[in-house]
């Protein structure tokens, strides 16, 4: 049988080759060896400590950011902005918060076009949050992705040889796909992704992932029906 080479793919391969050289393999060898920040553990959902000073720093910033916007004027429409978009890790076009919300670090979190949260929105935003476009935010709603240890032994305070506290837990991302209402009172939990144009019920509490249109409620939240045509209200310009 006659075996048929690419002079081209031999000359990829040796260009491989070369690149390997043991200086290569040693670079590549410390990057995958080299310790990882607990920052870098939080964001990737593995166990890290919550007292790290880097981290510790980073809830410090958000704190400073979301109490002066707290305790802006209603007049102060541009400054509100400025610090919405300092905050948030991106922020799309007309977004607009009412005071108070509060955040565990905020560049962790990302809102698309034309967001509305009313007020007392919290984010505990240790694991990447990610909003869409078009979404509704209701009073007093909480976004947690951080999930605790179940053992008291796993959980309770401790501290390192250097009498330091250590607290460790891990956190699950959030997704909110875009056109979304969360009505007043609605609690979502780590790991969950909420499907698009899908409405959820005040008082919610909602521990797994909801598809795409559809209203859903209760707690736990389970989808109550489909949303249709029948749901279309007859708007003043129609």
């Amino acid at each position: 049988m006659t075996v048929h080479h690419d002079k081209m793919a031999y000359g990829r391969l040796a260009s491989l080759k070369e690149d390997a050289s043991l200086d290569k393999l040693g670079e590549m060898a410390d990057k995958l060896n080299a310790p990882r920040s607990e920052r870098e553990k939080m964001l990737s959902g593995e166990l890290y400590n919550v007292a790290d000073a880097e981290l510790t720093q980073l809830r410090r910033c958000a704190r400073k950011l979301f109490f002066s916007f707290n305790n802006t004027g209603e007049e102060e429409t541009e400054k509100r902005d400025e610090l919405l978009r300092a905050l948030f890790g991106k922020c799309g076009k007309f977004v607009k918060c009412e005071p108070p919300v509060r955040f565990d670090y905020g560049c962790n979190t990302e809102v698309g076009d034309f967001f509305f949260a009313n007020y007392n929105f919290t984010v505990l935003d240790c694991a990447p949050v990610k909003i869409g476009d078009q979404c509704f935010i209701g009073p007093n709603v909480t976004l947690a992705t951080p999930v605790h240890p179940l053992l008291a032994c796993d959980r309770n305070q401790r501290f390192d040889k250097d009498g330091n506290p250590v607290e460790y837990e891990y956190a699950k991302p959030i997704t909110i796909e875009d056109n979304v209402w969360l009505a007043s009172g609605v609690t979502v939990c780590g790991g969950v992704t909420i499907g698009h144009d899908t409405v959820i019920g005040a008082g919610s509490v909602v521990t797994r992932s909801i598809p795409a249109g559809v209203f859903a409620a209760g707690n736990p939240c389970r989808v109550i029906r489909p949303l249709t045509e029948k749901d279309k209200m007859r708007l003043p310009e129609e």
